[in-house]
């Protein structure tokens, strides 16, 4: 197994991982909120995985077909378990009807690019979908934290974390909601062209073939 490859596979162990220390079985004694910052750790670990095994597989030339099945998969396992884990940890911020809007446009994304690799075109991520993935980053982390701090107190400075984590979360629906419509757009747009590109194709050939006949 090559190092992209072996990257993904360890976002994958990570996530049971993530979803032991959110349980209520999880604990620490002695060390006051250890188990948000533990957690929210680990969350970013796997998020920077995400980008770093791409970059590796294109730069060294090992994309490989393990690769293509493992990445995308991988992603959406650890979106999909952060956010149930955390209907149950932190339901003040993320609520279920949140979790399931996020999660669906997740799958949604994930049916159409395969529609569109069977029918021989790639759609790539828009600038609203890596915006997609930061925000959702930015709100599973703030939310995590905000099962244990209304706010930190640091001298003068408050920063409102619940708040920030009530905030993040709905920007990431709109945000995920805005970037399904313009990917459906941008698949509609191409898979319409080549609907025209063999129609076209097969008025040729048939008027080929009547020449000949």
């Amino acid at each position: 197994m090559n190092l992209p490859n072996s990257i993904t596979m360890s976002r994958i162990i990570m996530i049971p991982l993530l979803l032991w220390i959110l349980s209520p079985h999880f604990s620490w004694p002695g060390q006051s909120g250890a188990q948000e910052i533990s957690a929210s750790i680990l969350f970013v670990l796997a998020s920077i995985t995400d980008g770093l095994d791409g970059y590796l597989a294109r730069k060294r030339g090992q994309i490989t077909t393990m690769g293509m099945l493992l990445d995308p998969l991988a992603d959406k396992i650890m979106v999909t378990a952060a956010l149930i884990a955390l209907v149950a940890y932190n339901p003040q911020v993320v609520k279920v009807w949140i979790a399931v809007v996020i999660i669906a446009r997740e799958f949604l994304i994930s049916g159409l690019r395969s529609i569109a690799a069977s029918e021989g075109f790639t759609i790539t991520a828009s600038e609203l979908g890596k915006l997609k993935t930061v925000v959702q980053i930015v709100a599973v982390v703030s939310a995590i934290l905000a099962h244990r701090w209304d706010h930190w107190q640091i001298g003068v400075v408050v920063i409102p974390v619940k708040w920030y984590a009530i905030a993040a979360i709905y920007f990431t629906v709109v945000v995920s909601s805005i970037s399904a419509i313009d990917y459906f757009v941008g698949f509609w747009k191409k898979i319409d062209r080549a609907s025209r590109t063999r129609r076209g194709s097969a008025v040729l050939s048939r008027g080929r073939s009547a020449s000949i006949g």
